[in-house]
C-alpha cells in the first residue's frame, strides 16, 4: 500500500490514495487541482472534498525556485549548484538527552519507518507559498525510538557543513552550519514530517537531500535541509536566523498573518503559479491541529 495513514493525523491533511496513484496528476505540471481529502475512517475510504481543493505546485517550480543558501542566495542557485552535494554515504548523529544515542547510516535511519505521501502547504517567510506532495515519515516515530530522557525539552537540528560541496558556505552569509530547533512537543506533533522525497521521487539535492524536515505550520526556514545531526537538549537552541537577526526572525516562526515581518506584511502571500495574492491563514491553515501547542502564549512576542 503506497499511502499509510497514521491514525491521529487529521484526515483533511492526507491525500487520497486514488489521487496519488493517478501519477499523471502528480507528474504532469499542467494538470490541475489535487484535492486535500476527507476520509471516512469507519469505512477506511478516502472521499474528495471539492471545497478544499488546492492545486499542486508543478514539479518544475518546486525544484527550481528554492531557498537553500548553502548553494547561493538566488532562487535558481540551488538547482544550478546542488549537483555538487554528495548524498551517499550519509550519516545522521542522534545526540544529547536520549537513552539511545547513535550515529546512523542513512539507510538504517530510514529503514524502520514506513514512508508516507502527504500534501502540505509550504509558506515562506518571504510571503510566497507552494503546495507540495512530500514523502517521509513522522518525526515522532524516530523520537520514540531513541527514547528522550526527562531532560530533553528541545530538538536541535544541524545541516551538513561541507564548503567543498556547498559553495554558499564559502560566504559568511550565516554562521555555518545551519541550525534549527523545535520544542519537543512540536517535534512530536503528528504533522511534523522527516522527508526523504517529493512527488513520489527521491528528494532532489536542491530541496534538501537526502533528509530534511517539514513543519507545515511554520515558515519554511524552520524546515531544515540536508540534516546530519539531531541533538536533544534542555535549553532552547539558537537557530541560525535568530543568531543573524533576532529582531526579524524568532524561534517559533509560526505562520501568522497578524504578525508582520519588520520589513513586509505577512497578511497576504503569493502562491507560486497564481497571479493574485491570497490571504495568509494562521498556522498556514493547520490551526485546528496545532493551535493547542501555543495555548496561552503571546504569539506577537513569541514570533
Amino acid at each position: 500500500m503506497l499511502i499509510r495513514r497514521p491514525p491521529d493525523v487529521a484526515s483533511s491533511e492526507i491525500t487520497p490514495e486514488s489521487v496519488y496513484l493517478d501519477r499523471r496528476r502528480f507528474l504532469g505540471a499542467a494538470v490541475g487541482a489535487i484535492a486535500v481529502s476527507s476520509c471516512n475512517r469507519d469505512e477506511g475510504e478516502a472521499q474528495t472534498v471539492a471545497e478544499a481543493q488546492e492545486e499542486l505546485t508543478p514539479w518544475e517550480s518546486v525544484t527550481t525556485y528554492n531557498n537553500f543558501y548553502e548553494f547561493g542566495t538566488g532562487k535558481e542557485d540551488p538547482s544550478r549548484n546542488a549537483h555538487t552535494l554528495q548524498t551517499r554515504p550519509w550519516s545522521i548523529a542522534v545526540e544529547g538527552h536520549v537513552a539511545k544515542p547513535a550515529v546512523y547510516d542513512l539507510e538504517d535511519f530510514i529503514a524502520p519507518h514506513t514512508l508516507e505521501d502527504r500534501v502540505y502547504r509550504l509558506r515562506c517567510v518571504e510571503a510566497w507559498s507552494m503546495v507540495i506532495p512530500w514523502r517521509g515519515f513522522p518525526l515522532r516515530d524516530l523520537i520514540t525510538r531513541v527514547e528522550p530522557t526527562s531532560k530533553a525539552r528541545f530538538v536541535e537540528f544541524t545541516t551538513l557543513h561541507a564548503p567543498e560541496q556547498m559553495p554558499g558556505q564559502r560566504v559568511p552569509i550565516l554562521d555555518w552550519p545551519y541550525v534549527e530547533g523545535l520544542r519537543l512537543d512540536e517535534a512530536m506533533h503528528p504533522l511534523t514530517l522527516m522527508v526523504t522525497g517529493l512527488y513520489g521521487r527521491d528528494l532532489p539535492n536542491q530541496n534538501g537531500a537526502p533528509l530534511r524536515l517539514i513543519v507545515p505550520w511554520k515558515y519554511g526556514f524552520k524546515s531544515i535541509k540536508s540534516i546530519v545531526r539531531m541533538r536533544f537538549v534542555e535549553t532552547q537552541p539558537v537557530s541560525s536566523w535568530m543568531a543573524a537577526n533576532p529582531r526579524e526572525y524568532g524561534f517559533y516562526a509560526n505562520v501568522n498573518p497578524d504578525v508582520d515581518h519588520p520589513r513586509w506584511s505577512q497578511a497576504r502571500e503569493r502562491r507560486i503559479g497564481e497571479l493574485r495574492r491570497r490571504e495568509t491563514t494562521l498556522f498556514n491553515g493547520y490551526g485546528e491541529q496545532v493551535a493547542s501547542l501555543y495555548s496561552g502564549m503571546d504569539l506577537r512576542r513569541n514570533f
